[in-house]
């Protein structure tokens, strides 16, 4: 059973082909830097640079490489059987994977206002599969899943009870299928079923999850995905106060201050650069602002390895993943110093080796673990996708 996954993200859409159960990859690709002139087109052992303005092109060229009689991997579209779809949202409506009709399109739709950088690219992404692939199974697959055993403890914000019991305010996460599957890949790797983990995801949008025995505890980004780590256009936490400030004093809409927020801050904000590969050039040739903004990312990851471990009283294994978390040693680095109270001792040899495979970074003398897992959304995404249809 052939088996495509469309992961759309906010600057970026990896896909790829699978056959199921096994899970064997027919095709793969990674479309980055959507919306930027120099956008990169890696498929297969392909690759372009060239302009995708959005993220309706870059998945019609997805359906030209597979389709395309020297480079392509099927004849028709109609060998597809199932198109799985990560959504950011699910809200408290999707709990689980589930088969995708107009009523679930309208209510991932309904759900963009939470996760404006992401469903929408999500959904687009769905009607787009449907007139390529018309005869498929679409299948969603929702990030906020795995985060559905975090506790009342920690899922609830402390304001009026109204707000959580009829609009359903709380702390959902996200990048759950990530989460999922490298805390799976970490247990293994392991050997050990009773762990203390935090899965540290890396990339344009950035989460850290507290998972004990298997299940998300904590996780870093709440009722939306913009609150937490620091990330390539979004500020991550920020003081409320400031939100009053700029709408009473500086006379901010409401749509400014999150296009503000979501679009304009971050890496973007400090540096005036989106993509860490460009800020680490940056900072290797003694940019100022590009030094302060990757120390800046690395303090607030250490900010929540401190609570996480006192949440979970303990600590076994820290797992870095997602592009930059498995790419990038600067910011490895940056995280693991001075952590020696925690246990926490970094191999610097060790993490600058780039592999595609799990490995442990740690030193001989480090009581906790350093693990970075490739993530594989895609499989994991897949996988759920089978199991359903």
């Amino acid at each position: 059973m052939k088996i495509l996954v469309i992961n759309s993200g906010s600057s970026s859409i990896k896909f790829q082909l699978l056959s199921m159960p096994k899970g064997n990859v027919i095709a793969k690709g990674l479309i980055e830097r959507i919306g930027l002139e120099d956008s990169i087109i890696n498929y297969n052992s392909l690759k372009e640079v060239t302009n995708i303005q959005n993220h309706e092109i870059g998945l019609k060229k997805i359906a030209t490489l597979l389709l395309d009689k020297q480079h392509g991997v099927i004849k028709s579209a109609d060998e597809i059987i199932a198109v799985g779809h990560r959504v950011v949202h699910g809200g408290s409506v999707f709990t689980k994977t589930t088969l995708i009709t107009s009523d679930v399109k309208k209510a991932i739709d309904e759900l963009s206002f939470l996760a404006p950088l992401h469903n929408p690219a999500n959904l687009l992404g769905i009607e787009v599969a449907e007139k390529i692939f018309p005869h498929a199974k679409q299948v969603a697959v929702f990030d906020t899943a795995f985060h559905q055993t975090i506790p009342e403890v920690a899922h609830r914000y402390a304001i009026p009870n109204e707000f959580y019991d009829k609009h359903n305010v709380r702390l959902y996460g996200f990048h759950g299928t990530s989460h999922q599957y490298v805390a799976n890949k970490a247990i293994k790797f392991l050997k050990k079923d009773n762990t203390k983990l935090i899965t540290i995801h890396l990339g344009n949008g950035c989460s850290m999850t507290a998972i004990k025995n298997g299940k998300s505890i904590d996780h870093s980004l709440g009722f939306g995905p913009m609150n937490g780590l620091i990330m390539g256009t979004r500020s991550g936490d920020i003081d409320q106060s400031i939100v009053l400030y700029l709408a009473q004093k500086l006379n901010y809409s409401i749509d400014e201050i999150s296009n503000l927020l979501q679009k304009k801050s971050g890496m973007l904000g400090i540096t005036g650069m989106s993509d860490l590969r460009d800020i680490e050039n940056a900072a290797a040739n003694d940019d100022k602002m590009a030094n302060l903004a990757l120390e800046m990312n690395a303090y607030r990851i250490k900010k929540y390895i401190g609570s996480y471990t006192a949440i979970m009283n303990g600590l076994d294994a820290i797992v870095f993943t997602a592009g930059i978390g498995e790419n990038s040693d600067v910011i490895r680095n940056l995280v693991c110093n001075d952590l020696s109270y925690l246990g926490i001792n970094l191999n610097q040899e060790k993490n600058i080796i780039r592999s595609k495979e799990i490995r442990a970074i740690q030193s001989e003398n480090s009581k906790v673990k350093i693990v970075v897992i490739p993530t594989n959304e895609e499989f994991e995404i897949a996988t759920q996708v089978f199991s359903l249809i």
